[in-house]
């Protein structure tokens, strides 16, 4: 990491994302992007899961998420998304998550999620382009109690003794994403964590299958064999896969991912018992 805004290609991005709107730092551009990434770029895990190395370099990130028909989780992500900001004139900076999703609301979690936060002249944003099956589709402003939609859920965030809790309304039930405080994360903090993340023999990330992209008119998933499509409506269909030829073909066609190596792919499949 570590290269400037000059490093980032910008048209290629937006060719990526299918955007081909104004470039001035707006909240209406910001609004724009932040629901177009994730809607073309899809959170997944292929890598860690092959055990081959995640890179954060801008480099790397362009090539994987930009160029090839790939994704990745968070640090790849949000690290894309805050360098196209950057290029763009925006004022953006790296903060840090502990996650608490699937957990108990008071669980002590580690550091290990990366989100935006930007400021405009409307006050202060959060951006996060990289939160799986709940990733935002529009920015939320920083400001506590109150509900605000995006084009999929509605969200919350609630300030208590000095930290941030993002929650999300999943039906009627109102459910912790993560805590975080504001304190600036930099590059070898998410190098660090990320290498953690990626190599753990416990992280989930070595472990399961996590595929995730919302469309517009809901949210597809993919948790190991189980291939899920939520409607807006809160309808849904399921479908539990039964080879890694059929998953394969899952992430191609419904999200839009090329496997690296089919031999490998199903190789970790097998070894995580998950065909």
């Amino acid at each position: 990491m570590g290269e400037g805004p000059e490093t980032f290609d910008l048209d290629a991005y937006f060719r990526r994302i299918g955007y081909d709107g104004p470039r001035a730092p707006t909240l209406e551009t910001l609004s724009a992007l932040h629901l177009l990434h994730p809607l073309a770029i899809p959170f997944e895990n292929l890598d860690p899961l092959m055990h081959r190395p995640v890179r954060l370099d801008l480099a790397g990130l362009q090539e994987k998420l930009v160029r090839s028909r790939r994704g990745g989780y968070c640090f790849e992500h949000n690290r894309v998304f805050m360098a196209a900001l950057d290029a763009l004139g925006f004022s953006v900076s790296g903060l840090g998550a502990r996650v608490l999703w699937g957990r108990a609301d008071d669980a002590i979690t580690p550091r290990s999620h990366m989100l935006l936060r930007v400021e405009m002249p409307e006050g202060t944003y959060l951006a996060d382009v990289g939160f799986g099956g709940l990733t935002l589709t529009a920015p939320l402003r920083l400001e506590a109690g109150c509900e605000q939609r995006t084009p999929h859920e509605t969200f919350r965030l609630e300030h208590e003794g000095g930290m941030w809790r993002l929650r999300a309304k999943v039906g009627e039930e109102w459910r912790s994403l993560f805590r975080f405080g504001l304190e600036e994360q930099l590059d070898v903090d998410y190098e660090v964590t990320s290498y953690f993340t990626s190599t753990n023999p416990g992280s989930p990330f070595r472990r399961t299958l996590a595929v995730a992209r919302p469309a517009r008119e809901g949210r597809r998933t993919l948790q190991n064999r189980r291939f899920r499509f939520r409607r807006s409506d809160g309808s849904e269909d399921v479908r539990e896969l039964t080879s890694a030829a059929d998953i394969e073909t899952v992430l191609r066609e419904a999200f839009g991912i090329d496997v690296p190596d089919s031999a490998a792919f199903a190789a970790a499949l097998r070894r995580e018992a998950i065909i």
